[in-house]
């Protein structure tokens, strides 16, 4: 017989085992089911966050536009009539970009929370 004959057919035995050996260690760790896996704020948080950024954002429009109208009131009062047209012009660009701020990010967080809540199965 042939030494290659004999050879081959034991290499591949001694593979096949060799493989098999390998087979029966231990599996690697499965990953938590998706069910606990934390995925951020749910759905309530999210509305909850939003009107909040809402107000917050309302709150602070008022706040500027407040600030401005009482500028010019001074303003007017001492005889500035430019500075006080200027200053209240300026407190409401302000308060509307505060307000439209906090609605457009209120907004936001409100649709994500309402895309959580669709995902969902009923």
């Amino acid at each position: 017989m042939n030494v290659r004959t004999i050879l081959l057919p034991l290499t591949l035995v001694a593979s096949a085992a060799f493989a098999g050996a390998q087979q029966t260690q231990t599996p690697p760790p499965q990953s938590p089911p998706a069910a606990q896996q934390s995925k951020g704020p749910g759905a309530g948080a999210d509305y909850g966050h939003g009107a909040g950024d809402v107000g917050a954002g309302a709150g602070k429009g008022a706040g500027a536009a407040a600030k401005g109208t009482g500028k010019g009131a001074a303003d007017l009062a001492t005889l500035h009539p430019i500075n006080a047209a200027g200053n209240v012009g300026k407190g409401a660009a302000v308060g509307g970009k505060d307000a439209g701020v906090g609605v457009a990010k209120g907004t936001g967080k409100i649709a994500r929370g309402t895309g959580k809540l669709l995902k969902k199965p009923f």
